[in-house]
């Protein structure tokens, strides 16, 4: 152990059920209707926050990958709802179809994202944030231009990571808003590329992400789409692992910790095993220190009041809420870049 080195924190690995859990609670809204009507009714349950200029935090993926939100329904939602918004990214830290500005724009009109500005905030250099509270960083280097808006919508595709366990709100701007040559590096390299793992690498997310969440307080919300969740992340593209975990729904929050949680539990409980292979990824990288630090770290609850705006806005359980899923993935009429989801 180096001097003064921070010391991660343990239990990555182990899921806490929501029983056991302690402090205050959240609202967290819920709906299984996956299709652009759901995303823009859900939408308005937590909208209310944003103000100004807008930015849409979403990974928009790596050239035709098969597994990223479907266009159309981010495309009629800023029709509808933000018709003056972008969407923010950033470049990314290893080499592949969003390396360079150059690429990244070539791979954004590969995969349908033309429909709306796209601003690569690191494009023309980074800009500093103060972590406060982190054991890991003192500031957080992001997208310079990412600190030309007002507001921030993190619109997310939950799914698994090979490092993370798991990509929700958390991983989404913790390394999406991380510029591709300083932030990301310093989250990921200790002395070699790629060799922060497990809770640590899970706190440096959280305190990156946590950067950000303090820029925009309080016009930043989250919403996580839970379909096409391969345990692969959209950034390794056709290579993703075929997607074996059911669809699920959308949640949204006002809490990134209520809103990722949510999600973690709701695969949880997925019946007849649904959630195995998105369970064991997560667990295998001990990607629940995600959940666990963001709440030493005061960025939210992670107990919730979870609310079924399908039925009337009637209070469910994750076990409720998810009870009659089957446990096979079935593809949707979104599929349009197929990768290892095609079958003979």
């Amino acid at each position: 152990m180096e001097k003064n080195r921070p010391v991660p924190g343990g239990d990555g690995n182990k899921y806490v059920p929501f029983d056991e859990r302690t402090g205050e609670s959240s609202v967290v809204f819920f709906t299984r209707d996956l299709s652009e009507e759901g995303l823009k009714k859900i939408y308005d349950r937590v909208s209310s926050v944003l103000c100004g200029k807008v930015a849409v935090k979403l990974h928009t993926g790596e050239a035709e990958g098969p597994n990223i939100l479907p266009r159309p329904w981010v495309k009629e939602l800023l029709a509808s709802r933000l018709p003056d918004a972008a969407i923010i990214e950033t470049n990314t830290y290893y080499e592949g179809s969003r390396y360079t500005t150059e690429e990244h724009r070539r791979t954004l009109e590969i995969n349908g994202w033309t429909f709306c500005p796209v601003d690569i905030t690191d494009a023309d250099g980074v800009a500093a944030l103060p972590v406060r509270g982190g054991k890991w960083f003192e500031e957080m280097h992001v997208g310079r231009s990412m600190l030309d808006y007002d507001s921030l919508l993190v619109l997310t595709h939950f799914k698994g990571h090979v490092q993370g366990g798991f990509g929700g709100s958390n991983k989404n701007i913790g390394i999406g808003c991380a510029d591709g040559r300083i932030g990301k590096r310093d989250i990921h390299t200790r002395t070699v590329m790629w060799d922060t793992r497990k809770e640590e690498l899970m706190e440096k997310i959280s305190e990156s992400s946590k950067a950000t969440i303090d820029y925009f307080a309080p016009h930043i919300c989250y919403i996580n789409t839970m379909r096409n969740m391969s345990v692969s992340c959209d950034c390794e593209g056709p290579g993703a692992e075929p997607v074996v975990t059911p669809d699920v729904g959308i949640v949204a929050s006002l809490d990134i910790l209520a809103a990722d949680s949510a999600c973690i539990d709701l695969i949880y409980a997925l019946p007849g095993g649904g959630g195995r292979a998105l369970i064991e990824r997560v667990e295998s990288r001990h990607g629940l220190r995600q959940l666990s630090y963001m709440k030493e770290l005061g960025m939210g609850n992670d107990r919730y009041t979870l609310i079924d705006i399908d039925n009337g806005d009637a209070v469910v359980t994750a076990a409720e809420a998810v009870k009659d899923v089957a446990p096979e993935w079935k593809p949707d009429r979104y599929n349009v870049f197929w990768g290892r989801n095609k079958r003979a």
